[in-house]
């Protein structure tokens, strides 16, 4: 047995050193991409915003159905008429994601209409933008039910049928502000930093199942109605990314099986300085920035 674990200890840091090799020749090599061809994609918080670019891009990139979930018909209506206007198919259910019952039920629905789900996007979030002691009890828990609980929903409503097929992908559009936390959001913070435990915990948890992955992507701020007004100190240094950006690097990381994305890369110094400065140089940082205010002029989805 000893011999067992002498071996295993001395082969531990040859398999480190060749997996960073990997990465770090597919950085420079052009890599295969997935087909998508066959695939059924499920986008929540598909009408508008990153949602209804994510819907654009699987379009653009072969996927053989997309399926829009949202809580606004007009919204949903209007995305699924240009995918179908692109040549793809494209269905919308009205689902609100933070209702357990319903997303059950939209998901029977949806098997029954479509067929089997095989990349879902968990995509929808709100944030109201406000303090703890400005924020309202019912919107605090609103929050938390829709950018946290409704990926346990949604996910248990699907995966069991990815792992039959040995075929799936679930996908999360979380949030830089899961690493680092800002004033005045509060309620997005708290329920995407326990997104991103979810997903980490998730993706773990695949290891084993052949044929079935998970991607995470944490952008940075994004120029989308739902963060309207939002402001920080020097935005010529850090403009905020655009949602088709967000969109195209996502599809990108699931076509590359990519478990975890940070955009833009800058975001991994972020990481970086977190992990090894104490915390008055941190909130030196965040004045310096402007992410201590930023949230002061935030308006929010009109």
């Amino acid at each position: 047995m000893i011999w067992k674990w002498l071996g295993a200890l001395l082969l531990f840091p040859v398999q480190m050193v060749y997996l960073v090799v990997k990465a770090a020749v597919c950085l420079v090599l052009p890599p295969k991409l997935r087909d998508l061809s066959r695939e059924n994609v499920l986008i929540t918080g598909g009408g508008r915003g990153i949602g209804r670019h994510l819907a654009r891009e699987f379009a653009r990139r072969g996927a053989r159905k997309i399926i829009l979930w949202g809580r606004t018909e007009k919204c949903l209506k209007e995305t699924t008429e240009e995918i179908r206007m692109m040549g793809t198919e494209c269905h919308y259910f009205i689902c609100d994601v933070g209702n357990r019952e319903e997303v059950y039920r939209q998901a029977k629905a949806v098997r029954e209409k479509v067929g089997d789900i095989t990349i879902l996007v968990n995509n929808a979030a709100v944030v109201h933008g406000k303090s703890l002691m400005d924020s309202d009890d019912d919107a605090l828990l609103k929050s938390q039910h829709i950018n946290t609980l409704g990926q346990f929903w949604t996910t248990k409503a699907f995966l069991p049928r990815m792992l039959e097929l040995q075929n799936g992908h679930i996908v999360c559009l979380n949030s830089v502000l899961a690493l680092s936390a800002i004033p005045g959001a509060i309620d997005y913070c708290t329920s995407k930093a326990s997104s991103f435990a979810f997903m980490e915990s998730l993706t773990l948890g695949l290891l084993d199942c052949p044929g079935v992955n998970a991607t995470t992507v944490l952008p940075f701020h994004t120029s989308t109605e739902m963060f309207q007004g939002m402001r920080i100190r020097f935005p010529s240094l850090f403009p905020p990314l655009k949602p088709e950006t967000v969109a195209r690097r996502t599809v990108e990381a699931v076509q590359m099986n990519q478990a975890f994305l940070l955009l833009p890369w800058t975001m991994h110094v972020l990481v970086i300085l977190k992990s090894i400065l104490p915390q008055a140089a941190l909130e030196e940082i965040h004045k310096f920035s402007g992410s201590y205010t930023c949230m002061n002029t935030f308006k929010g989805r009109t």
